[in-house]
């Protein structure tokens, strides 16, 4: 039976196996924002591998049994976050709501999907953080409905400065089940990067502007 000790790299491990994240710092990623990245992350893939889904599922379940016994709804970030939520609150036998990016065009104009009720306490399920922006967003809606954001927790974090720092500054609770810094262990173990690549990815991760310029 796997620890929530070795979560972290047992995570890792899966998601490079799959493809879902990717290490390349000698031919870095261009992402949407312009910004020269060693990283592609990709976790909706884990939908497709029942084994892994199962691993996250658990293993979330497992994290809100321990640290947040009170939880009464599960919601997912739209859209990668909702099926992560789905398993889990089946898990734990709990409602489950998502929560839009941005508040629906027509009819009622629901930001959030299903039922938060006012006082309830809430676990939001994520899949990436980066700089926690769209995560501390859904965590407000929550708040906004009336009800308590516990935590968010999420598949993977890049542990950039930035997000860390959003997340302390919200007075949000944090946790991932794996992370950049596991990552980067796994794929050294595996071959996937070599020694000399790792100052070059902590580099990234302390100054991601600076990448590959």
């Amino acid at each position: 039976m796997t620890t929530l000790a070795e979560i972290p790299a047992r995570i890792a491990s899966h998601l490079l196996e799959i493809g879902a994240v990717a290490l390349r710092p000698k031919q870095p990623f261009t992402w949407t924002s312009g910004i020269k990245s060693p990283i592609y992350c990709d976790n909706r893939l884990t939908m497709s591998y029942p084994e892994i889904r199962e691993l996250i599922a658990e293993s979330f379940a497992a994290i809100i049994r321990a640290q947040y016994p009170d939880a009464e709804v599960i919601a997912g970030t739209a859209t990668a976050g909702i099926p992560h939520a789905a398993w889990v609150a089946q898990k734990l036998n709990l409602p489950m709501a998502y929560i839009r990016d941005k508040a629906k065009g027509h009819g009622k104009e629901n930001l959030i999907e299903g039922i938060i009720k006012p006082g309830q306490k809430v676990v939001v399920i994520e899949d990436l953080i980066s700089t926690g922006g769209s995560s501390l967003k859904a965590a407000v809606a929550v708040k906004d409905a009336g009800a308590e954001p516990l935590a968010v927790l999420a598949i993977f974090s890049y542990q950039l400065d930035k997000g860390v720092q959003a997340f302390a500054e919200a007075g949000i609770p944090l946790q991932t089940l794996s992370n950049y810094a596991a990552l980067m262990e796994v794929a050294l173990e595996k071959g996937a990067i070599q020694q000399e690549d790792v100052e070059a990815l902590k580099a990234w991760r302390e100054d991601p502007s600076s990448f590959g310029n």
